[in-house]
């Protein structure tokens, strides 16, 4: 599903992924979490690590790729069926592209929240 995701995206978009890797975890370590400050019991769907492409200067070369790793045991979590799993995958790995593209957790949330009303 997750790859599903990103191969559905226009081409202009998929491109732009060339220097981030995909990944899928169970569940984010505990160093993800306290990188983050998050408190265990918090549910971590995605996370980006990297520079956005707004972020990158001219001299950005021969750098490790940026990740993106998506977690399933938290999104099965709040899954009830198949479709639910489906758009769960879809909207967090659109929201982690989002940061890729440098949009910050405010602005996606903002733009999440419209499209869902």
């Amino acid at each position: 599903m997750v790859f599903e995701t990103i191969d559905g995206l226009p081409h202009e978009f998929r491109e732009k992924l060339d220097n981030v890797a995909v990944t899928i975890a169970d569940q984010p370590t505990l160093q993800q979490m306290r990188q983050l400050r998050l408190r265990p019991w918090t549910l971590l769907f995605g996370l980006y690590e990297g520079v956005s492409l707004q972020g990158r200067a001219s001299n950005y070369t021969s750098i490790l790729p940026d990740k993106i790793t998506i977690f399933k045991q938290p999104i099965l979590s709040l899954s009830q069926d198949p479709d639910a799993i489906k758009n769960h995958v879809r909207s967090v790995v659109l929201h982690e592209i989002a940061h890729h593209f440098g949009f910050s957790e405010q602005r996606i949330r903002e733009v999440e929240s419209r499209s869902h009303s």
